[in-house]
Formats: C-alpha cells, sequence, structure tokens
C-alpha cells in the first residue's frame, strides 16, 4: 500500500512513497520551502552554502538508504507539493524514538491538511517499524511550525543545538510518544 489520495480542499492530492526518481523534483521543492521558510532565521553564509545541487546529492543519498529510513511526497498533476523524510536518528536526543528529518509543505498548499496526512502517514510506518515515538528538531524561532505540531499532538521535550550543516541552530525537540497519544 504505497500510495494514498487525499483530498484536500483545492482538489485531490497523491501521497506515495518516494523513490529514487523522485530526487531532482524533492531537491527542487525542499531548497523552495527551505529558503521561504529561513529567509529571516538562517544567516546568510547559509544561504550561500546551499544550492540545488547541494540538495540533490542529499535527497539522491537519502532515497537510497535501506528501511526503516523511508519519503513520502505530496503531488498534483503538476507537481510535488510536500514531503516528508524519517528513520532511525543518529542524534542521542532522540532517546530511542524515529527521527523526522525532514516535513516541508509549498507555500500555496498549506493550511489543506496536507501537512496532517503526511505526518500521520509517516507516524504510521514509524509506529509499524517499531519506534516507541518519533522526534523531530524545530528552530526555535520558526513560531508557525511550532504551532503546527503542537496541533498534531508534538510536545516540546528538550532543547538543544544543532550543529549543522549549515548553521548552528537553536532547536527544539517535538516528540509523539505512542504511549502518550494512544487512547
Amino acid at each position: 500500500m504505497g500510495m494514498d489520495s487525499a483530498e484536500t480542499s483545492g482538489g485531490e492530492i497523491l501521497v506515495r512513497n518516494a523513490g529514487p526518481d523522485d530526487a531532482a523534483a524533492i531537491a527542487a521543492l525542499h531548497l523552495t520551502v527551505w529558503r521561504e521558510t529561513y529567509r529571516e532565521m538562517a544567516p546568510p553564509a547559509a544561504f550561500d552554502r546551499l544550492d540545488l545541487a547541494w540538495r540533490l546529492r542529499q535527497w539522491t543519498g537519502w532515497l537510497a538508504r535501506p528501511a526503516p529510513f523511508g519519503a513520502l511526497v505530496a503531488e498534483t498533476p503538476a507537481g510535488l507539493v510536500g514531503l516528508i523524510s524519517f528513520g532511525a536518528p543518529d542524534n542521542p536526543v532522540y532517546a530511542g524514538r524515529a527521527e523526522i528529518e525532514h516535513l516541508y509543505v509549498k507555500s500555496g498548499c498549506r493550511g489543506r491538511r496536507l501537512g496532517h496526512a503526511l505526518l500521520d502517514r509517516a507516524l504510521d510506518r514509524m509506529r509499524g517499524a517499531g519506534f516507541g515515538g518519533a522526534g523531530l528538531a524545530v528552530v526555535r524561532e520558526n513560531t508557525a511550525a511550532r504551532a503546527f505540531y503542537a496541533r498534531t499532538g508534538g510536545q516540546e521535550v528538550a532543547a538543544f543545538t544543532d550543529p549543522g550543516p549549515l548553521w548552528r541552530s537553536d532547536n527544539l525537540l517535538v516528540v509523539w510518544d505512542w504511549s502518550a497519544t494512544a487512547a
């Protein structure tokens, strides 16, 4: 079951597993949304270093990783409008939870529950992979994302500094623990 259709207020959007052939489209979407999101938060040097070739290398590598790593994309006939990636954590701050590495939705598609659809499907996949919960790092100044995660049941449980790769950011760990959300 790799595909789902999600009816949104703007029409049908397909949510499906991402594969290696999606790397270029994901890299372009990620670059655009990242630049929009972090234009007031990230230092200019981060923007200077981040380009499409850098993101393409990142996504080509990510999409080649074996389970439990994965990515989902949301697309319309016009192209990709959202993405989420997840897998085993590489930072001990996650305390054994799965890590949501990226969650981005194109600005024109926000407010249509697309972020919820991507997050719900990814959380289900991580639960099915045997993780006891999931977490993600959010830049402290990203108040819009923090409000979204709170609406989805995410709890801010820790603060830490992320060393990069683009800049040292002040982050909060947001978690969804299955025992806390089950009822």
